[in-house]
């Protein structure tokens, strides 16, 4: 991952197109792109099957927030720890951790002006 000023963003957040959105994760994340393009296969399978830009709209949302959080290595880094307590907590570390993480998650979907869905 590129490292950033104490605080500050890795890159600026891109427009939400699958586009630049792959270009960040290429430039932030590049262990990440294998998932980036099987998902967006996926959802376009989807969105083919069905006649729908729905799967395509939630891939963007979805990986649009993912940018969102992973740009900023602060952020970043408190979402793997929620995770991580989630998954090795006690029934109140999980419930609180997964409040957290939901927390962090519509921060960023707010952030990107996407729906969550």
């Amino acid at each position: 991952m590129t490292t950033s000023a104490a605080g500050q963003p890795l890159i600026p957040q891109p427009p939400a197109t699958v586009a630049a959105l792959r270009q960040a994760v290429r430039q932030i994340t590049p262990a990440a792109l294998p998932a980036f393009t099987r998902e967006l296969d996926q959802a376009a399978d989807q969105s083919r099957q069905g006649s729908d830009l729905a799967p395509l709209q939630r891939f963007v949302a979805q990986w649009a927030a993912y940018v969102y959080i992973q740009r900023q290595p602060d952020l970043a880094a408190d979402l793997h720890d929620w995770e991580e307590r989630a998954a090795a907590g006690d029934a109140a570390q999980v419930r609180e951790a997964a409040s957290e993480i939901g927390r962090i998650l519509d921060r960023a979907h707010a952030a990107v002006g996407l729906n969550r869905r």
